[in-house]
């Protein structure tokens, strides 16, 4: 006679190995960074003063762990198994500043609010409108920032976009196109960085 209850037993087993071979087969998740890309350029002088980048507000939409992609102008998709490796808001405003203290020589360029207990001559700061990302197709960001000088109340604002096309159909393609484009807005940043230093009353470049 078959004992009472081994049929239960079996069957919840069997769902068990089931749902642990389904966890099994899930790919692993990758995780990225955002690096600086800019290359530098010959200037007049070297600088010498200090700038902080940040705060830097991100779109709730894209305020996770996960990549956001855009798939239609109305829909988008949460890659899981493609993740930052910071807050996406702090792997932005250390690209930019990687990316500032490449393009502005001898400028001494820190991470708000890492450097929050050093005096900045020059704070930049940082609104992001999209951060958008097709896979496969390219990454357009668009960002809104203002340089304010540390003594006085000159400031330059301005609005940066840049589009640049992934060089491949996977993630890191898409990454590398988002460095691409912030570097780009860095560029159009440190004339408005160097501008202002070159304002009387200002440390100048």
């Amino acid at each position: 006679m078959k004992p009472v209850g081994t049929f239960p037993f079996v069957f919840l087993s069997g769902l068990l190995l089931a749902g642990l071979a389904g966890c099994a087969s899930s790919p692993p998740a990758r995780f990225y960074t955002l690096e600086a890309r800019a290359v530098a350029t010959p200037a007049a002088g070297k600088a010498d003063y200090n700038i902080v980048v940040g705060p830097v507000s991100i779109p709730d939409l894209v305020d996770r762990p996960q990549m956001v992609l855009r798939v239609d102008a109305s829909r988008v998709t949460i890659a899981e198994q493609a993740r930052w490796a910071e807050p996406l808001k702090i792997a932005i405003a250390r690209a930019l500043a990687g990316n500032l203290g490449q393009l502005i020589d001898g400028a001494r360029v820190a991470t708000y609010p890492q450097a929050s207990g050093s005096p900045a001559d020059y704070q930049v700061f940082i609104d992001v409108q999209t951060f958008d990302a097709v896979l496969g197709g390219a990454s357009t960001i668009e960002l809104l920032w203002t340089v304010k000088a540390g003594t006085g109340k000159d400031e330059k604002a301005g609005r940066s976009v840049s589009r640049e096309a992934a060089h491949g159909d996977d993630h890191a393609a898409l990454v590398a196109a988002h460095e691409k484009a912030l570097a780009a807005i860095s560029r159009e940043i440190a004339v408005a960085v160097r501008a202002l230093a070159a304002a009387p009353g200002n440390k100048n470049p």
